[in-house]
């Protein structure tokens, strides 16, 4: 069912690699966490002890994942990795390209050695230019050197971060899409092939259509402070009891729409209001009458009253509410996951519903190395089959 039987290898730390094998992890697939004596840093957030057991990040990136520990500096270490790739499907790492070739771990010099094998790369940047080796986590290459935070954040306001992790899932899903793409391909020709993803490249696709307009004329306007933005009735507006509401218009009949459930139909018609509105005074006159009205709609009534105009619509959701919404319940948001001691805590879910059938979330995040003694084992186990490796070091 779904990845059940498909073997993946991933040797990545923090977000981006790790919650690609996760996902594939969560579809059944059989997914080994590589990790360095020190462990995935992302380890350290919060505490896993009896206590409080069960990190939600490091749980949330690693969860139905075996663990363990090869210090690849070693070369017996190394040549046990190697022979977990040759018996792998998939091997996914975000390690930088210059280490993973000092190491002798980058595609090239390994293929020869497991040519069915799928290599999955994940970089700040990409595996050639002059900036290939630098370092990058998504708040810097996905987030700031691509342009998303420039097109995101009005230019009246200092410029402010991604929330952790938010470029890493985007990239995280387009490396999993195109590890299954080389996988079907593979069915056909026996073959596995190099597959190589980055955080610039992600957030350039993320940001498409600013980027689109910027390529084919050589300037986009993207943030605007919101007194100068065109749109009039779309955006972020407040109510009596101080909620923020989102609206955004889909068509030509939303302004009418709007101008009935503020009570200002009179202006439907209006030639000065007439859409397109290009004279930006003209919009500004709309908002604030907008504004007025909302902000003597309690939210229930303007909920109430959108929903009746079938505009679409959403609040400006805390993530305590989002993590108490039904809808968010009923639409498969959360995921319930074992916190290694027994006990269960929700967690987010991957953002892909199997409703005719899905394996389980089989197993706690690992402990630091806690499978290295049984996946060994399979290794020996393997060695009768054909494939030789020195013995790993002991973690």
């Amino acid at each position: 069912m779904l990845l059940q039987g498909l073997k993946v290898i991933e040797m990545a730390t923090w977000v981006a690699g790790p919650g690609c094998a996760a996902i594939m992890a969560d579809w059944g697939a059989d997914v080994i966490k590589i990790e360095s004596p020190t462990g995935d840093p992302t380890r350290t957030f919060f505490p896993d002890t009896p206590e409080s057991p069960g990190n939600p990040i490091f749980t949330l990136e690693n969860r139905g994942k075996r663990g363990v520990v090869f210090n690849i500096t070693l070369e017996q270490d190394r040549q046990a990795l190697l022979a977990l790739l040759k018996q792998a499907d998939i091997f996914v790492t975000n390690l930088r390209p210059g280490a993973l070739k000092r190491a002798g771990l980058d595609y090239d010099t390994i293929k020869g050695e497991a040519p069915r094998l799928i290599y999955g790369s994940i970089s700040g940047y990409g595996l050639t230019g002059p900036e290939a080796d630098l370092p990058a986590f998504d708040i810097t290459g996905f987030w700031s050197k691509s342009g998303v935070a420039w097109a995101t954040i009005p230019p009246d306001q200092e410029p402010f971060p991604c929330r952790p992790g938010f470029g890493d899932h985007t990239t995280a899903l387009a490396t999993l899409s195109a590890l299954l793409a080389a996988l079907h391909e593979r069915h056909a020709t026996g073959r596995g092939r190099l597959v190589e993803t980055c955080l610039l490249r992600t957030g350039a696709y993320a940001i498409g259509w600013d980027l689109s307009v910027q390529l084919r004329y050589g300037e986009v306007t993207a943030a605007q402070p919101r007194d100068d933005r065109p749109g009039p009735i779309s955006g972020y507006f407040q109510t009596a009891d101080r909620r923020w509401i989102c609206v955004v218009p889909r068509g030509p009949d939303c302004f009418p729409a709007m101008m009935r459930l503020i009570g200002r139909a009179d202006l439907v018609g209006n030639p000065r209001y007439e859409a397109p509105i290009t004279d930006l005074d003209a919009v500004r006159e709309i908002r604030a009458l907008v504004d007025a009205a909302f902000a003597r709609f309690s939210f229930d009534e303007a909920a109430q009253a959108l929903t009746e105009a079938d505009l679409i619509w959403a609040p400006l959701a805390t993530l305590g509410e989002m993590a108490a919404s039904e809808q968010a319940k009923a639409a498969g948001c959360f995921e319930t996951v074992s916190d290694g001691q027994g006990g269960v805590f929700p967690s987010p879910a991957a953002p892909a519903r199997f409703p005719e059938g899905a394996p389980p979330v089989r197993r706690a995040a690992p402990k630091l190395g806690e499978h290295t003694a049984e996946v060994i084992a399979e290794l020996r186990a393997g060695r009768a089959a054909g494939l030789t490796a020195a013995e790993p070091s002991a973690p």
